[in-house]
């Protein structure tokens, strides 16, 4: 809903008082140059520039978009900075909140004020994956006739949460994760811009090197850990923030892996990356460390969980079966007993036959969908179950294979442009060896060409 004479009163305190707003909104951009990150969206002629009136002139109007990306990586923070430089009208929205009859207002809002003040509405819906398919299906007819430019922002993959017609009528836009150059750049200018901390206390490098690790890529909960951890050096009257007072903050210990330095994925890529060489001896070294600095034993399951698929895959079925289960294990049971679920999963992954065949083939998939080739489903694969649909060709002429001999139907199942691609090429290494021969096999009699 448009903001009320509550709305802006408080915007205008906040205004005149920012202290009183949380850091993370107090630091937010107030145009794209302010921006962390995401560079790739903020090229001259980009959406995002065009919204903001950077060159939207002449008969091709900014579209509407979709931001898609994890949270803290400037989903809101990018509506905020059109909000701001935009001199269209500016609506905002939770799916958290909002249902039918608000978008409805809203759109209704748009068409009043395009008729009447020639005046465009830019509608920002937060959390849109929360929309049931009725309520993204209301936004259809405004994003359509442009009675407002949508800025649509999700966490999760919009080929699932978001319904196909307001997806083919908007641009998805992927934001990246923060990296820590990034964050960095963040904390650096919060602690000096009079918006943020002023100057009042500095960050050494220890307690820098650790808020980076809380941080995880999330520009507000970085911000965040900076601002209580600030608070807290200040009530004891210190001039900097201590790693000390940095961690019973926020509750968290750092990771000191060696005198040396070595950063916190640093040594959990060396994990990974002595599994993926069979070296077990360095495997355990390195976790080990983690182990040692404390580390969630969770996160370190996870990474065994990626390693079972992106190096080993069928080589040894076994292998994700075993990181999964050490992954439930040790959130079940924490440390110290954790140690020896982490160190039984290390070793099967590390002397495990290795192959990264399936991380090639999904690589290779996603290429080819990515560069647009994909094409309408064959009409003897199309679903034929609903009435009508033998009407329109579908399921007709559809082999069974279970009625085969063979159990195997030669007929195409690819579109049309990837009917001879050809993704998955499996090794000979450990198990994977059989699955070379049905490949070959059903390949063959599929009557699939040789790549």
């Amino acid at each position: 809903m448009e903001p009320d004479l509550f709305t802006a009163a408080a915007e205008e305190r906040q205004e005149k008082d920012p202290a009183g707003s949380p850091l993370a909104v107090r630091m937010r951009p107030r145009t794209l140059d302010e921006v962390v990150g995401q560079q790739h969206l903020l090229k001259p002629g980009s959406p995002l520039r065009r919204l903001v009136g950077e060159g939207s002139s002449g008969p091709a109007g900014p579209s509407s978009v979709i931001l898609w990306g994890p949270p803290g990586t400037g989903k809101t923070t990018l509506a905020y900075v059109v909000s701001k430089a935009t001199n269209k009208r500016f609506v905002e929205l939770s799916a958290i909140t909002a249902g039918v009859k608000e978008v409805r207002a809203v759109i209704d809002g748009a068409r009043r004020a395009s008729g009447g003040y020639g005046q465009e509405t830019v509608l920002f819906l937060d959390e849109i994956h929360r929309f049931s398919k009725a309520q993204q299906d209301s936004l259809l007819p405004a994003v359509e006739n442009r009675w407002v430019t949508l800025i649509a922002a999700t966490t999760e993959n919009p080929y699932f949460s978001v319904i196909s017609p307001l997806l083919s009528r908007s641009l998805l836009l992927t934001l990246e994760p923060l990296t820590d150059d990034d964050i960095r750049d963040l904390l650096r200018r919060a602690l000096t811009d009079e918006r943020g901390l002023g100057g009042a206390v500095a960050l050494p490098e220890d307690t820098e090197g650790h808020l980076l690790r809380i941080a995880g890529g999330d520009a507000r909960r970085a911000l965040t850990a900076l601002e209580a951890a600030a608070g807290a050096a200040l009530d004891k009257g210190e001039a900097e923030i201590a790693l000390t007072t940095l961690e019973e903050t926020v509750d968290r210990a750092a990771v000191k892996y060696d005198r040396d330095g070595d950063q916190h994925y640093d040594v959990a890529s060396a994990l990974i990356k002595s599994i993926r060489g069979s070296d077990v001896d360095a495997a355990l070294h390195y976790l080990a460390r983690m182990i040692e600095a404390g580390e969630d034993p969770r996160f370190i399951a996870r990474r065994l969980m990626i390693s079972a698929s992106e190096d080993i895959g069928l080589a040894d079925p076994n292998a994700l079966p075993i990181a999964v289960a050490a992954a439930q294990a040790v959130a079940m049971i924490g440390f110290p007993e954790a140690a020896l679920t982490l160190s039984h999963a290390t070793i099967a992954l590390a002397l495990a036959p290795k192959s990264n065949a399936a991380t090639t083939a999904i690589g290779a998939a996603l290429d080819d969908v990515r560069k647009g080739l994909a094409g309408p489903v064959p009409p003897h694969l199309r679903d034929g179950h609903y009435k009508g649909a033998a009407k329109l060709g579908h399921a007709q002429g559809y082999v069974y294979p279970h009625d085969l001999p063979e159990g195997i139907a030669a007929q195409q199942y690819a579109p049309d442009a990837l009917k001879d691609r050809q993704y998955y090429e499996p090794t000979r290494h450990g198990a994977e060896a059989r699955y070379a021969d049905a490949v070959e096999w059903t390949r063959k009699h599929l009557g699939r060409k040789r790549s």
